[in-house]
């Protein structure tokens, strides 16, 4: 129970690799809020199936600077302060760059990008205040190897990844990290819609020959999380199965 008595955010978190890291977090003996975009069923669901109590979900749209107030402001009231944020609503809209629409383009890096920006900087105030803090920033392998027809997803990644050695530096002395984890192909309700073919395809370009767990993704984000890496920050730490080296 490490993180007994330690209060979390994870954004995105209604389903997949959020709701992992959330469940994981909570088991350990975490407070934790998630946060979710449309589906406040799962949402509920989720927070249901979390070990221990106390926690709670919230509507947030990390595009939005409204919303990200907003959100934030209910999570500080119920939780008073937080000790760490991950960063890991995100969405796709893959298109060859030659058909993708310029709203495609906006809505990714908008939601991606700009909503780390934002929920980032909502939370280092009162972080800055406490003179302690993590913050996990969730990537991806494509933002480091590029994919034909995600040129907008992959933009947005990679920048996660520049914004976050670039914010470690100016905090790194008021004890407060930042770090990313990137993950490769795991196997969530995205990749479970591939035929047989196509995940072949993926097996074969993963020296593991495997498919990731979101268990493998919260793992990495809980010691990020932890004081047992406290010497590390502005890293980008990989979870692909060797995908990407």
């Amino acid at each position: 129970m490490k993180f007994s008595g330690k209060k979390f955010v994870v954004t995105g978190a209604s389903r997949g690799i959020g709701a992992g890291i959330a469940q994981l977090l909570a088991s350990q003996g975490a407070q934790v809020a998630i946060t979710y975009s449309s589906n406040e069923q799962k949402a509920s669901d989720v927070v249901k199936g979390l070990a221990g109590t106390g926690h709670f979900c919230v509507r947030l749209d990390v595009s939005s600077e409204e919303s990200v107030k907003s959100a934030f402001d209910e999570v500080f009231k119920k939780m008073g302060s937080i000790d760490g944020l991950v960063n890991n609503a995100g969405i796709t809209e893959d298109m060859l760059l030659l058909m993708m629409k310029t709203e495609s383009f906006d809505k990714v890096i908008n939601t991606n990008l700009r909503g780390t920006f934002l929920c980032t900087k909502t939370v280092l105030k009162p972080m800055l205040k406490n003179k302690k803090g993590s913050i996990v920033n969730v990537t991806s392998v494509i933002g480091q190897m590029g994919n034909g027809g995600q040129s907008n997803y992959a933009a947005s990644k990679a920048g996660i990844e520049a914004f976050t050695k670039s914010v470690a530096k100016e905090i790194a002395s008021r004890n407060i990290r930042l770090n990313c984890v990137a993950p490769g192909y795991i196997a969530t309700e995205m990749t479970g819609q591939l035929n047989e073919k196509q995940k072949e395809s993926i097996l074969s370009l993963i020296p593991t020959q495997t498919l990731g767990k979101t268990e493998d993704v919260a793992h990495c984000v809980s010691f990020l999380l932890s004081d047992e890496s406290n010497y590390i920050t502005g890293q980008t730490i990989s979870v692909n199965g060797g995908l990407y080296m």
